[in-house]
């Protein structure tokens, strides 16, 4: 078996089936389909079983978190390439066939496929933001010349619903962050060190129904986000990092630090947003993007701006309101809104 398809599971009983359905429609048939059921309590570990296919093997624990999860799939694999999907979204028929060919016709240190996506209630394709963000259908190997914000965009276009990787890279680079059941960006902790040490083919082609309305990360909208956890431990990361790279990095993170700490202070937890400006500001640091509102947004003016801007939106179009509570972007699938203490 060459693919192996890894779905993390907790509490989706609503959309489960149309998530797996999805994957057994594939065009691409030869695969076998690991589901871990993460300590899910509304039926979905019922739903299951009714679930008659021989490539199916489904596997329970204790509620550990998603990367815990997909790493746990990992861990149970057999084949030499790994999709992930979550248990809310759904793939067209041709996204295993099409990621496959992909890598197959790239360059042999080519890790990984990363494609696009529709993203749901609207049904839109998001392809044409991603071109505007300066991502184009090539391979993608990191130089000290490309521009930072473009790493960030890579990072931001790469999901764990989307991307077919090979297994070995993903033990090399240790698996998804899983520490204190971490529910957001421990996918972006892995693709980070991944497009740092190797390389990467991207494709626009829209291949995944994206379900933000179906995602408990997009209905959160009483808070920010949790902190990334490739700021929380950018040591981890500085040390897998080549040394070509490492001022890249530096920007990269400083980037992704400062418009964490934008949204942190618009929520109220300024104080929080400056210690994050405080650890990721430097000489060099002026002038990069979200610079000056995170400087703003870490001082008690940042509560106060944000109070008054979703004051403005609850009487603006859902459209304005949908910008206002996506905060930092995509995210996983099942983490509930936690906001420690300023």
């Amino acid at each position: 078996m060459r693919v192996s398809v890894i779905v993390p599971v907790y509490n989706k009983v609503s959309y489960l089936k149309r998530s797996i359905d999805s994957i057994l429609r594939q065009k691409y048939q030869e695969f076998e389909l690991i589901i871990v059921d993460d300590g899910s309590t509304d039926g979905s570990g019922e739903l299951l079983k009714q679930f008659d296919d021989p490539r199916i093997t489904i596997i329970s624990q204790g509620n550990a978190g998603p990367g815990a999860a997909r790493n746990c799939g990992i861990k149970n694999s057999n084949g030499e390439l790994v999709a992930f999907l979550d248990a809310d979204d759904e793939w067209l028929p041709d996204y295993l066939s099409e990621s496959i060919a992909l890598l197959d016709t790239a360059s042999k240190d080519t890790v990984a496929v990363a494609s696009g996506y529709f993203e749901y209630p609207q049904g839109k394709s998001t392809e044409s933001m991603w071109y505007r963000r300066g991502i184009r259908e090539k391979e993608v190997t990191l130089d000290p010349r490309i521009s930072p914000m473009l790493v960030v965009h890579l990072l931001a276009f790469m999901s764990s619903w989307s991307v077919v990787v090979r297994r070995n890279t993903l033990l090399r680079f240790g698996g998804f962050f899983s520490d204190n059941h971490c529910r957001y960006a421990e996918d972006s902790f892995l693709w980070l060190k991944i497009l740092l040490n190797e390389t990467v083919r991207f494709n626009l082609n829209p291949l995944v129904n994206f379900h933000r309305e179906a995602s408990q990360l997009s209905k959160a909208t009483n808070g920010p986000h949790p902190i990334e956890p490739f700021l929380l431990y950018p040591e981890k990361i500085r040390n897998e990092c080549p040394a070509h790279l490492q001022d890249l990095l530096e920007k990269v993170l400083t980037i992704r630090a400062f418009k964490t700490a934008c949204m942190l202070g618009y929520w109220g937890y300024w104080r929080k947003a400056r210690r994050l400006v405080k650890a990721f500001a430097h000489t060099k640091s002026i002038g990069t993007p979200y610079w000056l509102p995170a400087l703003v947004c870490s001082t008690p003016l940042g509560p106060l701006i944000g109070k008054i801007f979703r004051a403005c939106s609850c009487s603006q179009s859902p459209q304005t309101k949908d910008l206002t509570n996506r905060s930092t972007g995509k995210g996983s699938s099942y983490l509930e809104p936690v906001v420690d203490e300023q």
